[in-house]
């Protein structure tokens, strides 16, 4: 029984041996594994860290059935997209109440930075508080906000000089003229174009103003609009148009009542369209601006803002005055 009793003890313990030294690398397999997961997750967590941060940005223009205002926006999706980012453009189709329900939706979005052109120079200001309240930047394009406190970076064209140079070359041509004016009072851009027409002939007697209206910048309320002018007055010799679509307007309704013969016809934008009827004969000049260039250096100033970079408060392109004699040099065919 003894033997018998020593035998089982020392099967035990030989038993308990074994186990203990299957044991040992399991435990070291489970430590490695585990270490091997802390080293993974710590390269995820820096992966997360250093990975670059996507963009979403937000865009409200006056309206994009302004061929300008779709070009415009090109210049700033060109640059977004080249940086991996998105931008939302929307259309208040002229609509101020319109577009202060966008602008308040993209803030609701969460949207990195905004870009606008306002319906309403003073009415869109609740918009611009709504977004400086959510601390999301605001970029203003082309057409000034009457608050320009409540924005971070305007950028557009000079507009008043477009004026000036439209009303220059029609002094050049006509000692004397009956002048209709087609305006747009609610857009500070076409605001300044009028001014700088106006106040550069104002002081001329022979040059007078016959005829003063809006069109809202829109060719298909242009027309209507330059017919009854027509109508009222026997003797036009001049129109300045406070963009291309509305002197497009204002030709089409003068070409249909048979008054076009040797009326000066003056527009603002350089688009391909209006480069056209300049080559043909048809409209006298037109004040050109760089819509895909403005387009670009918001973009450009919109990521300097995000980025924490110094950028420009204002920038004002220079417009080029483009008729006949240097039309080619532009083309028809794209904006300059």
């Amino acid at each position: 029984m003894k033997k018998l009793f020593a035998m089982l003890m020392v099967a035990t313990m030989m038993t308990g041996l074994m186990t203990g030294c299957g044991a040992k690398p399991e435990a070291k397999a489970s430590t490695k594994e585990a270490v091997e997961q802390e080293d993974k997750k710590a390269e995820d967590t820096s992966k997360e860290t250093t990975k670059e941060k996507h963009y979403k940005f937000g865009a409200t223009y006056m309206t994009l059935n302004n061929p300008f205002f779709v070009a415009l926006n090109g210049g700033i999706k060109e640059v977004v997209e080249a940086n991996g980012d998105t931008v939302v453009a929307l259309d208040p189709a002229l609509d101020v109440n319109k577009q202060i329900s966008q602008i308040e939706d993209l803030v609701a979005q969460k949207v990195d930075a905004i870009f606008v052109s306002p319906a309403d120079w003073k009415g869109i200001r609740p918009a611009l508080e709504a977004a400086q309240k959510a601390g999301i930047p605001v970029i203003n394009v082309d057409s000034q906000v009457f608050d320009v406190e409540l924005v971070n970076s305007v950028i557009g064209s000079d507009n008043y000089n477009a004026g000036v140079l439209c009303a220059k070359d029609m002094m050049s041509k006509m000692h004397k003229a009956n002048i209709v004016i087609l305006e747009h009072p609610t857009a500070k851009s076409a605001i300044d174009r009028t001014d700088g027409f106006i106040n550069t002939i104002k002081d001329n007697p022979n040059y007078e103003v016959v005829a003063k209206q809006s069109s809202n910048g829109q060719l298909e309320q242009a027309m209507p609009v330059m017919e009854n002018i027509i109508q009222a007055n026997k003797e036009i010799n001049v129109v300045m148009a406070l963009n291309d679509p509305t002197a497009m307007g204002a030709l089409a309704a003068l070409e249909a009542a048979n008054r076009a013969e040797g009326v000066l016809i003056y527009g603002v934008d350089g688009a391909p369209e209006a480069k056209q009827m300049i080559k043909e004969g048809k409209i006298t000049g037109s004040a050109a601006q760089s819509p895909i260039g403005i387009g670009k250096t918001a973009a450009d100033i919109a990521y300097k803002i995000l980025k924490g970079e110094a950028f420009e408060a204002e920038v004002f392109v220079p417009v080029i005055y483009i008729d006949k004699n240097n039309v080619d040099e532009y083309g028809t065919d794209g904006w300059q």
